[in-house]
């Protein structure tokens, strides 16, 4: 049935009876229990809807434009004016950039619990502008005047200590508000239409695809004007623009306050998984009941969260389920009509959620190397095509800038998924989905990262060949065309529409419904971890490969080094792991829900999806 496929409103015009359910007659306002910003429920022709949609999708594309404006050139920053050398700058970059995905729990955790997302969204937004003012006014009064140090003048001091303190303050602090506001700012604006009325519901779906369209754009634009502008040495222009351009976009977050649809936070889950916890602990010597009958479960109305239902029980990690086996004591409180204590009796559903945690970790883990590899695109690629030939005839391509063939890889393959990559897919699994499984995607972006690390060893063995072994620190280090670069930048970009994609959409999937923020702050986690897990390995390659006198694989001239075979062992790295993750991906078994009617409705990532009335695979 259609309504099957509806989500059950958390507003009072609804009312459930069955499987059906009954609208109030005023269509004016939302059915799916937002309200507007004086707290009552929202009315449809004054509040959401594509007029503030596409006010966010702007929003976000001048917010990207502003982070990547710092961050796709930080590492020739680091090189070139703070004098780092190439292993330092990619560790600090990765460390960077780690750090940012890694504030992105802080934000998620205030958007859920106590903030809402309108607040969290607006107030990691001031942090992210005045960061990028700071870093745009310490980098001109410190760091770049009146010369570039190292650039041949002899009065031109290098920075102190405690101005690249400052510098490194700024550059974190920009990392707190970027990092902090891209978990909400996605769900704010999903929550901008209603999942109740059938074309809001099919305009939410549409909001992710040009959200993701609109990261692209911003990065787009960031990844060449400014780019090409910081290469040629005017870096606090390149700075002030990104700080114009995230101040405009604020100015346009905050115009649109009255217009905006809410939901109240539901809540700090973690005590929930606590819980579940403590009571099995305490009722570590109680007698199971065999095949998990008789546990302990509540009306769906009863639940803590609104709008959750009740997971079905499950024969994995069976030792949690005594936190919900009732005891004598437990008996004697339902007789006396009390409610049981939370930390010695849980529901099957509560019990379920840590399980479904459990059994994400493991697929979240294989993830991790997979953004080691994605991490390089910043880092070391960016340094190999600084000693390349980077002039076409009169006209200079910045390393960096290189960047922009991912986005173009990303376009296609989200262009090319529908017509060409979907059905060539059915055809080889001889299958009538109407898309790969989410669990299948990431495994194909493991393969397709591994495929861009051996191409760009390829090109590093290529490089090498034209290089000019003497040559340190200068232009035109090797005479081969940085266009080389082209095809390990595109396979990039490919793998992320499979992993991270892929990652994002299963997380939300599989995670409970009180624990949503959680499988999208997994998927920033992996990211940041990446990041982490890559500054660690360049630092351990690093001090076993220069031993005995060895420059080491990527020294500050890499005419002298062996960076090829840094990224063969990320290829290798990555081949290993994919098959951990293979075992992992044929382990997992999908939360299984209660249907609306009582019967068993399974959240899909593998075999049998169904659609729904939107259009889309699965729930």
């Amino acid at each position: 049935m259609l309504e099957d496929h509806l989500s059950a409103s958390t507003s009072d015009s609804m009312v459930e009876k069955g499987c059906a359910h009954e609208k109030d007659d005023d269509e004016a306002y939302t059915q799916d229990g937002s309200m507007d910003r004086h707290g009552q429920p929202s009315i449809k022709g004054k509040t959401g809807g594509w007029g503030i949609g596409i006010l966010l999708l702007v929003n976000q594309g001048l917010a990207t434009l502003a982070f990547f404006g710092v961050g796709v050139n930080l590492v020739l920053f680091l090189t070139k004016v703070l004098k780092q050398d190439n292993a330092q700058a990619a560790n600090n970059v990765s460390k960077w950039t780690g750090t940012t995905y890694a504030f992105s729990l802080v934000g998620a955790f205030a958007s859920d619990s106590c903030w809402g997302r309108y607040k969290t969204c607006a107030i990691f937004q001031v942090i992210f502008v005045l960061g990028l003012v700071l870093l745009s006014l310490s980098s001109y009064l410190f760091l770049l005047r009146p010369c570039i140090p190292g650039d041949g003048d002899p009065q031109c001091v290098p920075p102190t200590a405690i101005e690249i303190a400052v510098f490194y303050l700024c550059i974190y602090q920009i990392a707190l508000g970027n990092g902090g506001y891209q978990p909400s700012i996605t769900t704010f604006g999903a929550d901008q239409f209603d999942d109740e009325d059938p074309k809001e519901g099919l305009s939410k779906v549409a909001f992710f695809s040009y959200f993701y369209l609109a990261m692209n754009l911003g990065s787009l634009i960031s990844n060449t004007a400014l780019v090409y502008v910081e290469d040629e040495g005017k870096w606090v222009l390149g700075f002030w623009t990104s700080a114009g351009a995230a101040f405009v976009a604020l100015v346009l977050f905050l115009g649109g306050t009255p217009r905006y649809r809410h939901f109240k936070p539901g809540g700090n889950p973690l005590p929930r998984v606590c819980q579940v916890a403590v009571a099995a602990v305490k009722k570590w010597t109680v007698e199971m009941p065999p095949c998990g009958e008789d546990l302990y479960e509540v009306d769906g109305k009863e639940y803590v969260i609104n709008g959750s239902r009740r997971i079905l029980h499950t024969q994995q990690f069976r030792f949690l389920d005594r936190a919900a086996v009732i005891t004598t004591k437990d008996f004697s409180l339902q007789d006396q009509a009390l409610a049981p204590d939370p930390w010695c009796l849980c529901t099957i559903t509560q019990v379920e959620e840590v399980k479904c945690i459990l059994r994400l970790i493991p697929i979240w883990l294989c993830t991790i190397i997979y953004s080691v590899v994605y991490t390089q695109m910043a880092s070391v690629f960016v340094e190999q095509g600084a000693t390349m030939k980077t002039a076409i005839s009169t006209f200079h391509i910045p390393p960096a800038s290189m960047s922009i063939f991912e986005i173009l890889g990303v376009a296609c393959f989200v262009l090319l998924n529908k017509p060409y990559i979907v059905p060539l897919f059915c055809q080889l699994q001889k299958t009538n989905l109407r898309a790969p499984a989410e669990l299948q995607r990431m495994g194909v972006g493991l393969i397709i990262s591994a495929m861009a690390m051996v191409s760009a060893g390829i090109v590093e063995l290529q490089r090498l060949k034209y290089a000019d072994v003497g040559c340190n620190d200068c232009e035109d280090a090797s005479s081969l065309s940085i266009l080389w670069q082209i095809p390990q930048y595109l396979l990039v970009g490919a793998s992320e529409v499979f992993m991270y994609v892929g990652q994002l959409e299963f997380f939300n999937r599989q995670a409970p419904v009180g624990l949503k923020s959680f499988g999208s702050a997994l998927c920033m986690t992996s990211m940041s971890l990446g990041n982490y897990v890559s500054s660690l390995l360049v630092t351990i390659v690093m001090d076993i490969t220069t031993r005995d006198d060895q420059p080491g694989w990527i020294p500050e001239n890499l005419n002298k080094g062996h960076m090829e075979r840094f990224y063969f062992l990320l290829a290798a790295l990555t081949g290993i792991d994919f098959i951990v993750y293979m075992l992992c991906a044929k382990w997992y078994k999908c939360i299984s829900f209660e249907g609306k009617c009582g019967a068993r409705e399974v959240s899909h990532d593998t075999n049998s999806l169904k659609e729904s009335s939107s259009g889309l695979v699965g729930e």
